[in-house]
């Protein structure tokens, strides 16, 4: 056996030891009662979800996305489900005055903040890189120069109240893949500033916990009828061994110049 065997095996053995003997201390849903929390993205998908199952633990909510009438339904629904308050405001991510806007609102609005859960997207094509640097720089802004900035402004109302941030990211900030240029650049960012973030405010001794969520593929019918043209695949691998990636790019994706 060689000795990159032996050091994969050693490895795996360690990581199985540590997560047999990891204990993390149990979630209590009741301290979401009540809690303060902006939500991002929230007119559908994962933050419309993420906003009703805070609404049920009785939280304070303020969601945002572009679409004021969706979020006005959303919110009844949160309203409905048992949320304390719910309000939203419309924004477009894209434009640099609004992320600051929303902080500012939902802190006025909660009385200052406990959760903060960056999830909202701009839309990418699902398609070879037609060299378009305009959208490169839209999407950047939108998908992570907006989570900076959010993130600066709400760190002090989080050091207030010992609270949180989630960061959501996707595993294409961890693995390289073709036709989604744009998007796997603005997701290594995420992981890479909230990794970094996250070892600062430990220097720090910050009392404000950073989560990046890094999710995969998702069984949506969105996602599902974006890839549809161009792959069969169930979910996503991992970059190990670079022959073994290109073979299975090359049967994973059909692309025909």
């Amino acid at each position: 056996m060689g000795l990159t065997a032996k050091l994969f095996i050693v490895a795996g053995l360690g990581a199985a030891f540590l997560v047999a003997r990891w204990k993390d201390p149990a979630f209590d849903v009741e301290s979401l009662k009540g809690a303060r929390v902006l939500v991002t993205g929230a007119s559908m998908g994962i933050g419309e979800q993420i906003a009703y199952h805070l609404a049920k633990a009785g939280a304070q909510i303020v969601i945002t996305a572009r679409r004021g009438h969706v979020l006005e339904k959303v919110v009844q629904k949160c309203l409905d489900l048992g949320a304390q308050k719910a309000l939203f405001i419309p924004a477009d991510m894209s434009v640099v005055a609004d992320p600051d806007r929303v902080v500012t609102f939902a802190v006025d609005q909660l009385g200052g903040l406990d959760y903060l859960v960056l999830n909202h997207i701009g839309p990418s094509p699902f398609a070879m890189w037609d060299g378009d640097v305009e959208h490169v720089r839209w999407l950047m802004q939108v998908n992570f120069i907006s989570f900076v900035q959010m993130t600066q402004k709400a760190l002090p109302f989080l050091e207030q109240s010992k609270g949180s941030l989630m960061a959501v990211s996707s595993m294409l900030g961890k693995v390289c893949s073709p036709l989604a240029l744009p998007y796997t650049a603005t997701k290594f960012a995420i992981n890479g500033f909230f990794g970094s973030l996250r070892h600062e405010l430990a220097m720090k001794k910050s009392n404000v916990s950073i989560s990046v969520c890094t999710l995969g593929l998702i069984d949506t019918e969105s996602a599902m009828e974006k890839i549809k043209p161009y792959s069969d695949m169930p979910g996503l691998f991992i970059d190990f061994v670079p022959s073994l990636r290109d073979y299975m790019i090359q049967n994973l994706y059909h692309y025909e110049p």
